[in-house]
């Protein structure tokens, strides 16, 4: 759906901060509430949240996420690790593949030292958010498979948040209608059918750099 005044010829949405500021309506039941944490998944999620934490004038993070990928079969998640020193295992994709313990450990060596470098770079040393018995917001800048999003909320669930959010601007009707049964409430802004792909609903859908995702969160720092 789309907000009420909101034509359509103004969508796609200018960039990821209007389409913050634009989701955030749809969560001021979350304003000034001392257990709500937003966990952006970077890149593109970080710019989209931060005006969200501002909106609910609530604290902003990064939620770390890197997909085990199967071997051959890189796209398939076998599973994923997350900020926190999190590991969930698919068993299914496991088992059907026969994979071996020692091929999963060398995939999770080799993402973790990239979520690592990516720890040091945005968090400067700070420690990972603590989300246990937060009501956890979790935001991206779109959904289009949703793969991300659902290594994710794996992730989160296992250091025990009191409830999860998913928040996004735009996302395809047949994700959000599945992955809403994983989460405790699903807010999707806007899903467009056809859905083509998440950029498609932006004017400005440039990368988010690095150092602006440093950046931004310094500025958010609580």
């Amino acid at each position: 759906m789309v907000e009420e005044g909101r034509a359509m010829q103004n969508l796609p949405f200018r960039d990821r901060a209007d389409a913050g500021q634009l989701l955030s309506h749809k969560l001021k039941a979350y304003t000034n509430r001392l257990d709500v944490l937003i966990l952006a998944l970077p890149r593109g999620g970080v710019p989209v949240a931060r005006e969200i934490a501002r909106s609910l004038h609530a604290p902003l993070d990064v939620f770390l996420v890197r997909k085990l990928g199967a071997p051959g079969q890189e796209e398939l998640a076998m599973g994923a690790i997350a900020s926190g020193g999190v590991r969930v295992l698919n068993d299914e994709v496991v088992q059907a593949l026969r994979i071996p313990p020692h091929v999963i450990e060398l995939v999770t060596a080799r993402e973790l030292r990239e979520l690592s470098r990516r720890e040091r770079l945005y968090r400067d040393g700070r420690p990972a958010p603590d989300a246990a018995g937060k009501a956890v917001i979790l935001v991206d800048d779109g959904l289009a498979t949703g793969s991300t999003m659902r290594a994710a909320i794996a992730a989160l669930r296992q250091t025990k948040p009191k409830r999860i959010v998913v928040a996004v601007p735009v996302a395809a009707a047949r994700t959000c209608e599945e992955l809403a049964e994983e989460v405790d409430e699903l807010v999707c802004y806007h899903t467009p059918d056809p859905f083509y792909s998440v950029g498609f609903w932006y004017e400005d859908f440039s990368q988010t750099g690095d150092e602006e995702i440093r950046e931004m969160l310094e500025l958010e720092k609580v």
